[in-house]
């Protein structure tokens, strides 16, 4: 099965023994000190699973010169260490130097927002190229002067064409859920879906610490709820009400049952440590972090809770999304 297939149908007991193995990654914007061939080094000699790749000036330039060839280097070096990959977009500069994340799909300016639909054909392209199983994007924050029926309108509109290259690549798109973003829970993920009449190509990515942020539901039930869109992971440590990405232990939430919970979606894909605002200590915390998830696995391997969950890519038996109105 390859890293883009979808687990196999059918419903899933969390108390199983054949419960689908988790795989951890950690995320290259918690290590931006160091070069991508490096980080790549130490993520494979820690024992992870794969690494989320924010394609940044640092990291796998995607407005560099020679894109196509510096990808099939990166390819090759992943394949070399054994690591999977997910491509994430997060990077705070990489079209602006001056406006964080800007411009966003939200751009008044069209021109603008035509700059991130291609840095995200860009991302798709190139995670065709490296066999990662999503691209992860989110929708940016309403600029000042838009009005949020504009706001979703534009969102539609540009994320369109991006569906469209995800869908010839065979790579799905992952929004993510940000908090004080458009789009920011859940519930607005359902939103857009229906916006866009479900396309195959559109999945979610869900952040751990932002269902302990802003979620109503504790974290293992979101992942429940959000389980058959499910294309990419993100965790973390958070406390509620608070959107600061924390290491593990530091916040509230209790990780075994969230990590039962994602297991038993047959979820496949990678779960990535998101930790960008610790990247001036990467190599620790990226030692530290995997322990952690492992020891919590473990914890959650051997309880036996009786909920059962939609499987990772089959329609929902329970309502959908958030249970924000």
């Amino acid at each position: 099965m390859s890293r883009r297939d979808p687990a196999p149908g059918g419903s899933v007991d969390v108390g199983r023994r054949d419960r689908t193995p988790l795989r951890f990654g950690y995320g290259t914007n918690g290590l931006a000190d160091l070069r991508l061939d490096d980080a790549l080094a130490l993520l494979a000699d820690l024992g992870y699973d794969g690494v989320g790749l924010t394609l940044d000036h640092m990291h796998l330039d995607p407005l560099a010169p020679d894109l196509a060839a510096r990808t099939r280097r990166v390819a090759h070096r992943l394949d070399e260490l054994g690591l999977g990959v997910t491509v994430e977009t997060g990077a705070r500069y990489v079209l602006d130097p001056r406006r964080k994340h800007g411009p966003s799909l939200l751009d008044p300016n069209p021109d603008d927002r035509a700059r991130r639909v291609d840095l995200l054909v860009r991302a798709v392209r190139v995670a065709a190229e490296l066999g990662a199983h999503a691209v992860h994007c989110f929708s940016g924050v309403v600029p000042d002067g838009t009005d949020e029926d504009t706001a979703w309108k534009r969102l539609a509109e540009t994320l369109t064409p991006v569906l469209d290259a995800a869908a010839s690549a065979g790579v799905p798109l992952a929004v993510e859920p940000e908090p004080g973003h458009l789009l920011a829970t859940l519930a607005d993920f359902h939103r857009l879906r229906r916006t866009l009449g479900d396309p195959e190509p559109l999945g979610l990515t869900l952040d751990i610490g932002h269902c302990q942020c802003l979620e109503p539901a504790p974290p293992a039930d979101c992942v429940r709820d959000a389980a058959p869109w499910l294309r990419h992971v993100q965790i973390e440590d958070m406390r509620r009400g608070v959107h600061e990405h924390l290491p593990f232990g530091d916040g509230e939430i209790d990780f075994p049952p969230v990590l039962a919970a994602l297991a038993a979606t047959g979820y496949q894909g990678l779960t990535v440590v998101e930790l960008p605002r610790h990247s001036h200590a990467g190599p620790h915390f990226a030692a530290h972090s995997l322990p952690f998830l492992r020891r919590a696995d473990r914890l959650a391997a051997s309880a036996t809770p009786s909920a059962s969950v939609p499987p990772h890519g089959d329609p929902s038996a329970t309502p959908e999304g958030s249970s924000t109105p």
